[in-house]
């Protein structure tokens, strides 16, 4: 799935030819034919390619919500079921990568997807699954490294229309488009950039001829399924095929995605996995330890240690890790994107389908699921080593993993100040007891839990009564044509928002070239909660912040893109005084302005709260 993936599977094995457009052992060529040019939208002076702000915006609102996802890997290698075995018969061992790691032969890797015929696939059940396990999106492998479609694209013959024993008139991305439509759930598809099949995709002198035929394939998806996202893959440089994919492509990539369809969320994987890519970030096969800065996040994982099918893969989750797992990442924050891999009949493996119903018992029972739907950091408290808690509203959910011993009880750290209204067992009558003392919290429960995996307490809270809504209307702005702030600005306005992201060709203005150029806001920010706040820059190249006419975050040294963050004590209802300098030196230029507090996720600093000077 990822070169992190790929190495520590099978760093050892051998690399197989350079991947090239092959006779088929029916005569059809498998490389792709002549299509109509696919061109990203024009870009310049005077472009911002932040659409909005995706940890607040409503394109985003219900993948924030969700939390909980299906992955799917499927394709030629589901085929093979993790194994091959070689001419001198020595079988060799891997999954979705097996074409690359055994060193298939590509006539060979084309006779076997000639055999691929997966009859059995059946998107009302993996849809019916995927919604008894509570989860609220699927992401299927529409494309994965090897280049071979799932559905019957026009760009080539290298798809399961036309090169399968699999029934021609039949299209399982339609067919899970029509089942997850009919049972609430939202499709999206993962897309791999890099392309082992593709002769053109290889060498950047022809790489452009493949990038065109990418972007007819992802219209085809948009036109003909309307995902809901894009999950992309394949971004990293390497060889064997070789993989000229730049920074660059993704910028390109990533505007022309929103001609297609401006709502689609986008994975930061469609450039190079950074916080100015996309709208997501990726961590794989790994839960980040606390709350992620910046950028909206999504662990994907697999319910065992392979993400296509390997029938010799036992290595199986449990269902109570996998639950603990969906809990503890909604309470940072984040979505959990749980993978399985059909075999080569199309059929979900029982192993896998017993697990997800088993998350989805948990989350029905109780109504537990309102610890992970709709919920996310708790912020005014600290996660505790006993469980998780994540916030909804007025209410935090404490998911207990280690129930306290009869008359034991569980401490949170309050991070803010708040009163408790009241304190349940969900799926009990019995009371808990809750005292506080300084910044720690004492929950003592009178019963038993009520299940093996996680109990919930439901706490009502009341926080501190929010200042009203501001009425700014957002910072001075003052930028220049040169890389210099000084002088009489070429460009004064007021912006709304500090929320920039002008990649590689964009600028501030029209007038302004994307060569290079400076940029200053001044004005004042009013916080509605009186705490500590975290101010947090995202740019490149330089950045200088002040907080009332003290210099808080000082990197004027040429960076890539980079978070800088600091907590400062602001005054609800008081207007600071704030400023923020920036230069775009070289290479890509983003600048944004985000803050959180314990009542405040992170979100770029709104209109209302911003008054220029």
């Amino acid at each position: 799935m990822s070169w992190q993936t790929w190495r520590t599977a099978l760093i050892s094995a051998a690399a197989t030819a350079l991947v090239v457009g092959l006779l088929t052992d029916t005569g059809q060529p498998t490389h792709p034919t002549t299509v109509a040019q696919a061109s990203p939208p024009a870009s310049g002076p005077g472009t911002n390619h932040a659409i909005d702000d995706p940890l607040t915006s409503e394109r985003t609102r219900a993948w924030r919500e969700d939390r909980f996802g299906m992955f799917i890997h499927f394709g030629v290698y589901s085929h093979l079921e993790g194994e091959y075995t070689r001419p001198d018969g020595t079988v060799c061992r891997d999954a979705e990568w097996i074409k690359r790691q055994c060193r298939i032969p590509q006539a060979e890797y084309e006779r076997f997807a000639a055999e691929f015929n997966p009859a059995e696939f059946d998107a009302e059940a993996i849809a019916r699954t995927a919604k008894e396990a509570g989860q609220r999106y699927i992401v299927i492998t529409s494309k994965h490294h090897d280049g071979y479609a799932l559905w019957p694209t026009k760009v080539n013959r290298w798809n399961l229309r036309d090169h399968s024993s699999f029934d021609k008139n039949r299209d399982i991305l339609a067919e899970l488009k029509a089942a997850t439509e009919r049972h609430g759930i939202k499709l999206g598809f993962y897309y791999s950039i890099w392309d082992w099949n593709d002769p053109d995709a290889v060498h950047p002198s022809t790489f452009g001829r493949y990038k065109e035929r990418m972007y007819a394939q992802l219209k085809e998806l948009v036109d003909n399924y309307q995902p809901s996202v894009f999950w992309f893959d394949g971004e990293w440089s390497t060889d064997r095929p070789s993989n000229p994919w730049l920074t660059q492509d993704g910028e390109a990539l990533e505007a022309y995605v929103r001609t297609l369809d401006p709502k689609i969320v986008v994975n930061n994987r469609v450039g190079k996995r950074r916080l100015v890519d996309g709208d997501t970030g990726t961590p794989e096969q790994t839960i980040p330890a606390e709350p992620v800065s910046g950028q909206l996040w999504e662990s994907c994982m697999t319910l065992n240690g392979s993400w296509g099918y390997a029938k010799w893969d036992n290595r199986w989750k449990s269902p109570a890790d996998l639950t603990r797992n969906l809990i503890s990442i909604a309470g940072r924050g984040g979505n959990y994107l749980l993978n399985v891999g059909p075999d080569a009949r199309g059929r979900i493996p029982a192993e896998s389908v017993d697990r997800l119903r088993a998350m989805g018992s948990w989350l029905v029972r109780n109504r537990q699921a309102d610890a992970v739907h709709g919920a996310g950091t708790p912020g005014i408290v600290a996660e505790p080593d006993w469980g998780s808690v994540s916030r909804k509203g007025d209410t935090l959910y404490a998911s207990v993993y280690r129930w306290p011993g009869a008359g034991g009880s569980l401490t949170l750290k309050a991070l803010s100040g708040f009163d408790v209204r009241s304190a349940r067992v969900l799926g009990s009558t019995q009371r808990v007891a809750v005292s506080r003392s300084g910044d720690t919290v004492t929950l003592t429960p009178s019963g038993a839990p009520t299940n093996d995996i996680a109990t919930v307490i439901a706490i009502g809270v009341a926080p501190p009564a929010p200042a009203a809504i501001g009425t700014g209307t957002g910072l001075k702005a003052e930028f220049w044509a040169n890389r210099k702030p000084g002088g009489t600005p070429t460009v004064t306005r007021t912006d709304p928002l500090v929320n920039y992201n002008w990649k590689y060709q964009g600028s501030p203005d029209p007038t302004i070239l994307y060569s290079g150029f400076s940029g200053r806001w001044t004005g004042f920010v009013q916080p509605r909660f009186s705490e500590r706040y975290t101010l947090t820059t995202l740019t490149s190249n330089t950045v200088r912040l002040w907080v009332d006419d003290k210099l808080v975050v000082d990197n004027w040294q040429d960076h890539g893109p980079l978070l800088s963050s600091v907590a400062v004590d602001l005054q609800a209802g008081k207007r600071h005084k704030i400023r923020l300098d920036f230069r775009k030196e070289s290479n890509e230029a983003v600048a944004k302005l985000l803050w959180s507090s314990p009542n405040t996720p992170e979100q770029v600093i709104p209109t209302t709260q911003l008054y220029p000077a």
